[in-house]
């Protein structure tokens, strides 16, 4: 299913409650808004879905959701922020039984980052203990995998598949689509610079825009196939004006405002982050009006 993975595959929020339990059917709405949307895929439990706060039940659940209301439709890739290659494993090995096209993995996000050794050790463990395509999700600044070293996992790791590259860099990307020659799939999660990763061959994105405002990322990533290259840049400045307003420390909960201002259950981010203060989910709304959203 790995194969699959290619488009405007958006990275779903999870849905609080006030008491900061799951609210699933909100989750499930949200599935479902989006496929009819047109999206190529589903991601659960990513960064933009605060992974990192989910237990491992909560995570499963999800996960298990998804791929029942996608029913097929579209391909679910779930996400795993875990910091120990014991942890991926046990977190992992109970999705087996799910029709999950990927997993997401980030490197472990602690403060002792670990050496190029220890990387590779981390996924190709990961990967032969599990069986399941793996997707890097290289966004961690301080476990940030090189491009060098990127390449020789999706090479030589059997089961790793490709990356999901973030953390603002396309330098990386573009390096890496240089170096794979055509091998591996390259997800883009360079927000305010997805027009130029398309345009150098990205297989899509996977980025907290596109959950944001899926309509208009679809009309990007269209734009940007069929060669229409004014109407892509148009269509980018107008995913700017929104990317500028949310991106930020709280970005997950600035999402799920954009959402809510277009009538879409998106429930509360878990604490302690907070929700966007007056100013900042106003300047949300005029960026979504600006864009065309609202």
């Amino acid at each position: 299913m790995a194969e699959q993975l290619s488009g405007i595959i958006p990275p779903m929020v999870t849905p609080f409650n006030q008491d900061g339990s799951v609210d699933t059917e909100a989750f499930r709405s949200e599935v479902g808004y989006l496929i009819e949307a047109g999206v190529q895929g589903l991601a659960v439990g990513g960064s933009t879905g605060e992974g990192h706060t989910l237990t491992d039940h909560e995570s499963w659940s999800l996960i298990e959701i998804a791929v029942r209301e996608a029913a097929g439709r579209v391909p679910i890739i779930a996400g795993i922020i875990v910091d120990s290659t014991h942890q991926a494993v046990y977190r992992a090995q109970a999705l087996r039984d799910m029709e999950v096209a990927a997993l997401q993995i980030t490197p472990v996000h602690y403060l002792f980052e670990p050496d190029e050794q220890g990387m590779y050790a981390y996924y190709a463990t990961i990967a032969s203990e599990v069986g399941l395509p793996i997707l890097i999700y290289n966004v961690v600044p301080w476990s940030y995998a090189s491009p060098a070293l990127l390449t020789r996992m999706i090479t030589d790791i059997n089961g790793v598949v490709g990356v999901k590259q973030s953390a603002g860099d396309m330098h990386a990307l573009a390096e890496l689509l240089l170096r794979l020659k055509g091998r591996g799939v390259v997800m883009a999660a360079v927000d305010d610079l997805l027009y130029p990763c398309f345009a150098l061959g990205a297989d899509g994105a996977i980025a907290a825009l596109l959950t944001a405002a899926p309509h208009l990322s679809l009309e990007l990533w269209s734009a940007v196939k069929e060669g229409w290259h004014v109407e892509a840049r148009d269509t980018h400045e107008q995913l700017l004006r929104v990317w500028m307003a949310l991106k930020g420390p709280n970005l997950p909960a600035r999402v799920k405002t954009a959402m809510r201002l277009q009538g879409r259950a998106a429930g509360l981010p878990r604490s302690p982050m907070r929700p966007p203060d007056p100013a900042e989910k106003e300047a949300i709304r005029i960026a979504l009006q600006e864009a065309g959203v609202l």
